[in-house]
C-alpha cells in the first residue's frame, strides 16, 4: 500500500467512527410515542433569566402567561440579573414574579439560574422548575408535556429547541437545519435507546428533587451541557419532550452570529477537552451506556471539523487514485464519510421542515462551515460564563 494512501486511510479512521455514530442516530430518529395527557397536578415556576431584554420580555411573559395549563399551577419567573435597563419593570407589568440580582463578581446566565432555583426550593411552592430563555416563545403544550414525564418518573425533561426566526437569512436557515441536526435527530435516538438527550439551555425542566440531589452548579457559557454532564454523573437521564417546542430568536446578520457562535463553540470545544475522554473512560469502566453516550457527545467534532476535512482528504484521494497513486482505500473511506454525513444532514433538513428553500440553502453549507472553522481557532474574548447579550434583529446597533 503506498505510503500516502496509507496515510490518507489512517486519518479516516476516527472520521469513520464519529460518522457511523451519527448515521446510527440518523437510523434511529423516527417519530416517538407521545404519553397521554395526563389531569394537571403539578406545579411548575417557569424560570426566565434575562440580562438588559427590555425590548423583549413582555411579549415573553405573554406567551407563557398563555400556555394551555391552570394558572394557579403556574409562575412565571423573570431573573432580572445584573441589568441597566427596564427589564424588572417591564416584566413585573406583564404579570411576571420579578427577582432582581446584582453581583458584579458572580456574572452569567449559571448564576441567575442558581439564584432563581434556590429561590424555588427555599419557596417549596413548586414541584418543577422550567427554564425559558428571554427571546423565545414555546408550544402552548409545554407544561402538560413536561408533566406526563414526570408523572411516570422522569426527573429532568427537555422540550425541542428550534429557531424563531428562520426565514430571516440563509444563516438563520442554516442554523435550522442544524438546530434539527443536533436537537431532534440525535435526541429522538437517544430517547430510544433509554440515554440522556442532554441539555440544551432553553425548554429544560428540572423536578425540584432533582436539584437537590444534584445542585446547579455549573457556570460555565455552556451551563447547559456541563449540567447535563453531572446529571449523567449522578445516573439521572434527560427525557425528550420533542412534541413541544421552544423557538429562540437567531441572530441572522453575520457581526452578531460570529459573536454568538464563537461563545459556543468555544465553550463546547472547552468541554470536550476537560472532560471527553475521562467520561468515556468512565463510562467503560462501569459499562454505563448512559456516560459512553454522553461522552461521544461531546467527543464527536462538530459537522464542519468533519465535513471539512473529508472534502479536502477526500479530493486528495480521489486525485491521487486518478493519478495513478492506487488511493481506492482512502477514497472508499472519505467517500464513505461523506455519504454517511449526507445522510444525517438530509435527516436534519427534513425534520426542519424548511423545505426546498433549506436545501438550495445547503449549497451556502461550505461558506458556513469555513466561517465555523474560523471562529473555532480565534480564543474567546470574554469571561467565562459572563453575560453577553447579542444584539437582534430589528434594535439600534
Amino acid at each position: 500500500m503506498p505510503l500516502l494512501d496509507m496515510a490518507l486511510l489512517l486519518l479516516a479512521v476516527p472520521a469513520l467512527l464519529a460518522a457511523l455514530y451519527l448515521l446510527a442516530l440518523t437510523l434511529l430518529s423516527g417519530r416517538l410515542p407521545v404519553p397521554a395527557r395526563a389531569p394537571a397536578r403539578l406545579r411548575f415556576d417557569l424560570v426566565v433569566p434575562a440580562h438588559n431584554e427590555e425590548a423583549g420580555i413582555a411579549r415573553t411573559v405573554a406567551n407563557l402567561s398563555a400556555l394551555d395549563y391552570p394558572a394557579a399551577l403556574r409562575r412565571i419567573v423573570v431573573v432580572a440579573d445584573n441589568c441597566t435597563d427596564a427589564t424588572a419593570e417591564r416584566a413585573r407589568a406583564a404579570g411576571a414574579h420579578v427577582l432582581v440580582r446584582h453581583d458584579a463578581e458572580r456574572r452569567g446566565k449559571g448564576y441567575a439560574l442558581e439564584y432563581a432555583f434556590a429561590r424555588s426550593l427555599e419557596e417549596a411552592q413548586a414541584d418543577a422548575v422550567v427554564v425559558v430563555d428571554a427571546d423565545t416563545v414555546v408550544s402552548a403544550g409545554l407544561l402538560h408535556a413536561f408533566a406526563a414525564r414526570l408523572e411516570a418518573g422522569a426527573r429532568a425533561v427537555q422540550a425541542e429547541y428550534g429557531v424563531q426566526n428562520p426565514d430571516a437569512s440563509w444563516r438563520t436557515r442554516l442554523l435550522t437545519i442544524a438546530f434539527a441536526l443536533f436537537h431532534d435527530v440525535r435526541s429522538r435516538a437517544r430517547e430510544r435507546l433509554g440515554l440522556s438527550c442532554g441539555l440544551r439551555g432553553n425548554g429544560m425542566c428540572f423536578a425540584l428533587p432533582l436539584l437537590r440531589q444534584v445542585p446547579h452548579d455549573a457556570f460555565s457559557v455552556v451551563e447547559d451541557v456541563e449540567y447535563g454532564l453531572r446529571l449523567g454523573l449522578a445516573g439521572q437521564r434527560v427525557h425528550y419532550a420533542g412534541e413541544v417546542k421552544v423557538l429562540g430568536e437567531m441572530v441572522a446578520g453575520e457581526q452578531g452570529s460570529r459573536s454568538q457562535r464563537r461563545r459556543w463553540e468555544g465553550g463546547r470545544l472547552q468541554l470536550m477537552r476537560q472532560h471527553g475522554l475521562p467520561l468515556l473512560g468512565r463510562g467503560l469502566a462501569q459499562r454505563s451506556g448512559l456516560l459512553v453516550d454522553l461522552a461521544l457527545d461531546i467527543l464527536v467534532p462538530p459537522l464542519s471539523w468533519l465535513a471539512a476535512p473529508a472534502l479536502l482528504l477526500g479530493a486528495l484521494a480521489l486525485a491521487l487514485s486518478l493519478a495513478g497513486g492506487h488511493a481506492l482505500l482512502s477514497l472508499g473511506a472519505w467517500g464513505a464519510v461523506l455519504a454517511m454525513l449526507t445522510l444525517y444532514v438530509l435527516r436534519g433538513w427534513w425534520l426542519s421542515g424548511m423545505g426546498l428553500r433549506g436545501l438550495a440553502d445547503l449549497a451556502c453549507a461550505p461558506l458556513y462551515v469555513l466561517w465555523k472553522l474560523v471562529l473555532l481557532l480565534r480564543r474567546p474574548q470574554h469571561p467565562k460564563g459572563a453575560w453577553v447579550r447579542t444584539t437582534r434583529e430589528g434594535e439600534s446597533r
